[in-house]
């Protein structure tokens, strides 16, 4: 029996003591939100987070801090920019290519399929003429951090001419998908069973 009671008291005391005394709580603290830009624990030019530059393409490549020298390491961060930028260019172009040939009405065909991947592969070698480093930020570690760009209109040019010659080259695919289209539609028009 006291066995029992001393149990029930213990209960009793631990429920007491995690509940508290019965008062309100107090408030958390607000906690700020701080959207600025930060590498490495402080504060950064914004295009180290978000590489933006109106009317071009915008990457951004790191070269860790070398004894190589500041000239080894632009060059490295220069090709990561330039890499960076290959990959947004290739991703967009995939995009922009799959939303014309839907707006054609003719994105269910495998011709199309054939299309995209070869504008994909051809823009994909396109060399970054024009790609050129156009800010430059070291940070405490001395890592550093540089803008690359190249005009939008040297790549939206390419794109063209490549959609261009993947149609050309396409031709006959294309014009026997359009012809598989014209006929299945006469056969929903016109039906036989």
């Amino acid at each position: 029996m006291i066995k029992t009671l001393s149990s029930i008291a213990l209960a009793g005391l631990i429920a007491a003591s995690i509940t508290g005394c019965g008062g309100a709580a107090p408030a958390p603290a607000e906690v700020e939100f701080d959207n600025r830009c930060k590498q490495e624990n402080v504060l950064a030019p914004k295009w180290t987070c978000i590489p933006m530059v109106e009317g071009a393409y915008a990457g951004v490549g790191i070269a860790q801090k070398s004894a190589a020298g500041m000239g080894h390491m632009r060059r490295v961060a220069l090709a990561n920019g330039r890499s960076d930028l290959a990959q947004q260019i290739k991703s967009q172009v995939k995009d922009k290519v799959e939303t014309f040939t839907r707006t054609t009405g003719v994105a269910e065909g495998e011709t199309v399929d054939q299309v995209n991947t070869a504008v994909s592969k051809q823009i994909a070698k396109v060399d970054l003429q024009g790609s050129k480093g156009v800010d430059a930020w070291t940070s405490p570690s001395g890592s550093l951090y540089m803008l690359v760009t190249v005009p939008e209109a040297t790549v939206n040019g390419e794109v063209k001419a490549a959609i261009k010659t993947s149609f050309k080259n396409d031709n006959a695919l294309w014009q026997q998908f359009q012809s598989k289209n014209a006929l299945e539609g006469l056969d929903k028009e016109f039906p036989t069973d």
